[in-house]
């Protein structure tokens, strides 16, 4: 017999205001899995409902679900520059930030399939590249993206971060409508 049991489908919303607690916890749930594992990246309190909030205002905030009403299967942000990363840019790109997953409730492949809706956005608004950064020491993550398409065009050695910390990231880069 043939097991026909499927992943549920995700959909995918824009956050507000009513899902700034559940944005904070998905995003501290996320750095305790990196701590867990030895990953230097995110820490737990590190953005709370001001980061979010300040990220609704001026961007896209996108959450995924599963099914149109279930539990919050994941989220990330969207933006249209990324000055501290990228410096100043033609409009030719969205950026990608904070991919986040819930391990209870994501289906196995959650994060590939929530960065393929936010290529998708970009694509639809008329822009031709997804653009990201990872740490630069983030081995495991520069590797997650490069097996999504990505290539690396580049490295800020001293990104200014949230909370005015600096830190190198390694930047890379997908053209949309190809493979």
């Amino acid at each position: 017999m043939t097991n026909t049991t499927r992943s549920p489908v995700l959909s995918f919303r824009q956050a507000d205001e009513n899902d700034l607690p559940e944005l904070v916890r998905l995003r501290d749930a996320a750095a305790r899995w990196q701590i867990e594992r030895g990953i230097d990246q995110w820490r737990p309190g590190e953005l709370g409902r001001s980061h979010f909030q300040a990220r609704l205002d001026d961007g896209e905030v996108w959450v995924a679900t599963l099914g149109l009403e279930g539990p919050i299967a994941g989220a990330w942000e969207l933006w249209w520059d990324d000055l501290a990363a990228w410096g100043e840019q033609p409009p030719t790109a969205g950026y990608v930030h904070r991919l986040m997953t819930e391990r209870e409730t994501a289906p196995p492949g959650a994060g590939r399939i929530m960065l393929a809706e936010a290529e998708r956005r970009i694509s639809a608004s008329g822009r031709a590249i997804c653009r990201l950064d990872c740490l630069a020491d983030n081995a495991r993550l520069r590797r997650y993206y490069e097996d999504a398409g990505y290539v690396v065009v580049g490295e800020q050695p001293a990104k200014n971060g949230d909370g005015g910390k600096r830190y190198g990231v390694t930047l890379l880069e997908k053209q949309l409508g190809t493979e």
